[in-house]
């Protein structure tokens, strides 16, 4: 089970006008902006739930992975997933969370992909039937085949998302993190990694906590929706609570943007 009550995160943003002059006078007088991330934002996700986490760009979500994932401590409130406090546990929580993040990369750019798998296996202290048993199965769920032999960076985009996906469920965690993980793909790739998310969550039950922008993730993968804005949860329900007469889900959502004014 995931919990956050009442979680709060700030930034301090170094700010200057261009030019030299401006430049220079930040050498000697830094000015700061606050930007409040996070702003007392509870809810609570059960085992097995896949729940979209929607919001504009600056809403706040992946501050809110990055603390669940235990990469950023909050400033104050209480966050447990699985019992385990994340920034305070890293070690013990990592090895029970999958993270994805579509915009950054967890494999070794110049090394075939099968190469950043072994060292994942050592890092994660998986054993050899258990490494073997579980890369066999994502090998066939997501058609992996011959990319494990290629560099990544020979890799198109979705053959490298497949690939980051297998990449952390080698461990087998029982928690999924998704930041984003079908940007930039195409329509065949994203029809295969949602297909993948949710035979993940049926055969092994695995908790999913996605977001992304494309409203079709969420809709073909979530059952509940959590709306973020401006670092605040404006809304916690399902698509049948917010989907109204013939809308498809993109104008639903845009709709509520607008009447949150986020």
């Amino acid at each position: 089970m995931i919990t956050m009550e009442n979680v709060s995160k700030s930034y301090k943003v170094a700010k200057r006008n261009a030019g030299f002059g401006e430049a220079w006078k930040s050498l000697f007088h830094r000015e700061y902006e606050t930007i409040h991330a996070l702003k007392n934002i509870s809810f609570t996700i059960n085992d097995g739930e896949m729940v979209g986490y929607i919001g504009p760009n600056g809403a706040g979500k992946s501050s809110t992975i990055k603390i669940l994932s235990g990469i950023l401590t909050p400033d104050d409130g209480t966050v447990l997933v699985d019992g385990r406090i994340p920034y305070k546990d890293r070690i013990r929580h990592v090895k029970e969370i999958g993270v994805v993040f579509g915009q950054r990369s967890q494999l070794w750019w110049d090394v075939p992909v099968i190469d950043s798998f072994e060292l994942l296996k050592d890092i994660y202290s998986i054993s050899p039937q258990s490494y073997k048993q579980n890369l066999e199965e994502l090998t066939e769920l997501l058609d992996l085949g011959e990319l494990l032999r290629s560099p990544v960076r020979q890799l198109s985009l979705g053959q490298r998302m497949r690939c980051e996906l297998a990449a952390s469920l080698l461990h087998n965690p029982r928690i999924l993190f998704l930041d984003e993980p079908t940007i930039g793909l195409d329509a065949v790739s994203k029809l295969a990694v949602r297909d993948f998310i949710r035979k993940r969550n049926q055969l092994h039950k695995t908790t999913v906590l996605l977001t992304t922008h494309d409203m079709q993730d969420i809709e073909a993968l979530s059952d509940r929706i959590i709306l973020i804005g401006k670092g605040e949860i404006l809304m916690d329900g399902t698509l049948d609570d917010i989907k109204k007469g013939g809308e498809n889900i993109d104008e639903t959502i845009a709709e509520l943007y607008r009447s949150f004014d986020v």
